[in-house]
């Protein structure tokens, strides 16, 4: 299994190597492999070398442990690290040259047990970054998102656990908006891609230029457009809501389950329910699925009455012969089925119904109920079209979604 996910590296004896070459052969194996993220994990007696893969860590192989620190040394010297401190957690940025494919490398240091525990994130500073329309929004969702971002003021939350896409969500925003007559600036943690045309700033708590600080400081900018990486303290929160109802078209990431829960996520943080009635236009909320590949996916039929059982409730909105069939993955394919990941959303669009029940403090499924009788697609309906046109399959669904969002708790 591992050598089909890294025949190069797994094969390599690592014995004959200076640990320089062994790490930048070990990086441009990751970035073949398209990982997210490179682990170099200490153990008892080994270091396991393992990657991120379309959201699953994978393991490729277990080297010596002095060997695998000899690693970790050069990645904290390449990336600024101080290599003498071991008891304490560390960052670090190394900029490598993967034969002329410029990798930005965010290093994560953390002492455990066992030794030190180091992740790097590999971000691609020459892939391109997807539009609004490669985001995978059903026409429904997409008109309107599109809707939204393009108002002159207002506040749209992108919502998910970590590690589900957001960031690239806004990105796709920023370019659409980005057509040279509206002035946008980022408030970031750290700044993930340059855009160019784009003003991008990156907060520092380490000299106390934290969200909030920086955002009254780029309010003052005059920009048209702001996006904030993350809401995460009341003041950034309150200071956000009110640029958002001073004619300001604020984007920001949230940490909430389902984009109902954005609101009530928003109320703990002391934001005046009124405030962000006025100002809130929407809430995106967001899961990553692996794709199916379609050379290798395996069609089950349903039977007689088994598509209308399934699909019945989002038959209305795919297309004619969606939803006949049903994929799953074909696990003995060296990618285990699955080719790249996408995106299951659920789009709240802010009414007038959704503005009173706001300024009421109504709970998060009394929100939900009335999203949905004003035309939201829950993530359950989202789900259930994804699978019926044959780009994921349900396995994928139970994994990425929790049940109790896809209306299954009791089933």
């Amino acid at each position: 299994m591992t050598e089909t996910l890294a025949p190069d590296f797994v094969k390599i004896d690592l014995t004959t190597i200076e640990p320089d070459i062994a790490v930048k052969l070990l990086i441009h194996q990751a970035a073949q492999m398209q990982a997210s993220d490179l682990f170099v994990l200490a153990c008892d007696g080994v270091v396991q070398i393992a990657v991120r893969q379309w959201g699953r860590m994978k393991k490729i192989r277990d080297v010596p442990a002095d060997q695998g620190r000899s690693w970790i040394s050069y990645l904290k010297a390449m990336s600024s690290m101080d290599i003498a401190e071991r008891r304490r957690p560390q960052d670090g940025r190394w900029i490598f040259d993967d034969q002329g494919r410029q990798l930005d490398l965010r290093l994560s240091l953390l002492p455990t047990l066992y030794g030190e525990d180091l992740t790097v994130r590999l971000l691609d500073r020459n892939s391109s970054l997807l539009s609004v329309d490669q985001l995978g929004l059903n026409r429904h969702d997409r008109q309107g998102i599109m809707s939204m971002i393009q108002a002159n003021a207002g506040l749209i939350l992108v919502t998910g656990p970590t590690g589900t896409g957001k960031t690239t969500t806004l990105y796709a925003c920023l370019q659409f908006l980005n057509d040279g007559k509206r002035k946008i600036n980022t408030l970031e943690d750290p700044v993930e891609f340059s855009l160019a045309g784009i003003r991008q700033s990156q907060v520092h708590p380490k000299i106390g230029l934290d969200f909030s600080e920086l955002l009254r400081s780029v309010i003052r900018q005059q920009p048209d457009v702001i996006m904030i990486g993350e809401i995460r303290d009341p003041e950034t929160a309150a200071t956000a809501v009110r640029a958002a109802n001073s004619g300001h078209l604020v984007l920001a990431t949230l940490h909430a389950p389902v984009a109902a829960a954005a609101v009530q996520s928003m109320l703990s943080l002391d934001v005046n329910p009124h405030f962000l009635a006025s100002g809130l236009r929407g809430v995106l909320s967001q899961r990553l699925v692996r794709v199916l590949d379609e050379k290798t996916r395996i069609p089950y039929e349903l039977g007689p009455g088994g598509a209308a059982a399934t699909f019945g409730d989002v038959q209305e909105l795919i297309e004619p012969g969606d939803g006949e069939v049903f994929y799953g993955p074909d696990p003995s394919a060296p990618n285990e089925g699955y080719s790249g990941r996408t995106a299951i959303f659920e789009l709240m669009e802010v009414t007038g119904d959704i503005r009173r029940a706001i300024s009421d403090k109504l709970p998060a499924h009394e929100l939900e109920s009335i999203a949905i009788r004003h035309g939201m697609l829950d993530f359950r309906r989202a789900a259930l079209m994804k699978v019926a046109q044959g780009v994921t399959s349900m396995e994928e669904v139970f994994k990425n979604v929790p049940t109790e969002y896809l209306g299954l708790e009791d089933a």
